[in-house]
């Protein structure tokens, strides 16, 4: 974060402001759909064939856009309840890929997440795991020796999909997190936010894709801003979400363009912004 900036990309995206306080129609505590369906032992289920466990309500970093600012971790039971949710995996054979989610999995110690993970591989039809993260780009010291070597013993395939909105979250730290999490096996997504003042021209997502692709990660989604109260001052109408993203397609290859999509409650898949 370049130092007295408050426009800094970086900054913006913790930095706590007066417009946070502001009430805006359409924003919600429950932007998309989740306190209606809680999990039932720390496991949401909300598409087919997949489902999202609650690890932890902890995170390295507090980003000020995050859909989940409201969720009500210790009702959820986020954290402990791991053989009620090994149970309910195990329960439904149509769940073939697990993720794990939070808060940020990556909080926990290595010796938790190995056996949460162990347990998920161990499931017959669970043919991958999924691990949603932050900590690789906000702490890459967080990637080390002991987790990679967790990583490297599962017996299913493992994708890690990180979130970096600007390129500038990518150092050389950054690099040696994501190449050693790549050689221990690991598949390596991006999924950012468009974010006003942060990301939102064509040449910040640009650059956001070639240092990804620089740094052994595709881009795979780009999402709306999903409407959690205290967040408005982030949000990008879809109309110019799309001219971004058609301009975006112009002048990058195919592979490194994320798909545009938005979450909507009940949708049965993440729903392109195409389509909305």
């Amino acid at each position: 974060m370049r130092r007295g900036d408050p426009s800094d990309p970086l900054l913006r995206q913790v930095l706590p402001v007066a417009a946070e306080t502001v009430a805006v129609p359409g924003f919600t505590k429950d932007p998309v759909g989740e306190l209606g369906n809680p999990p039932a032992g720390g496991v949401l289920a909300k598409y087919r064939g997949r489902a999202l466990i609650v690890a932890t309500g902890a995170c390295a970093v507090h980003c000020r856009f995050c859909f989940r600012r409201h969720f009500p971790y210790a009702e959820a039971g986020a954290a402990g309840e791991w053989d009620a949710s090994i149970a309910r995996l195990t329960s439904d054979p149509d769940i073939s890929e697990v993720i794990f989610s939070g808060g940020d999995p990556m909080t926990l110690p290595d010796t938790s997440l190995a056996q949460l993970a162990a347990a998920v591989a161990g499931i017959p039809h669970v043919r991958r795991l999924r691990i949603h993260t932050r900590l690789p780009i906000v702490v890459p010291q967080r990637v080390d020796e002991d987790l990679v070597t967790w990583m490297g013993d599962l017996n299913v395939p493992l994708v890690v999909v990180v979130h970096v909105n600007h390129s500038r979250e990518i150092d050389h730290e950054v690099r040696r997190a994501l190449r050693v999490m790549a050689a221990a096996g690991a598949v390596l997504l991006n999924q950012a936010v468009l974010l006003r003042g942060v990301n939102d021209s064509v040449a910040a997502l640009s650059d956001l894709g070639e240092e990804l692709f620089d740094a052994g990660v595709l881009p795979y989604y780009l999402h709306l801003l999903d409407p959690v109260e205290g967040a408005a001052h982030f949000e990008v109408a879809p109309e110019e979400a799309r001219s971004l993203h058609t301009a975006l397609g112009e002048g990058l290859p195919g592979y490194l363009v994320p798909r545009l999509v938005r979450e909507v409650p009940g949708a049965p898949a993440k729903v392109p912004v195409d389509l909305w």
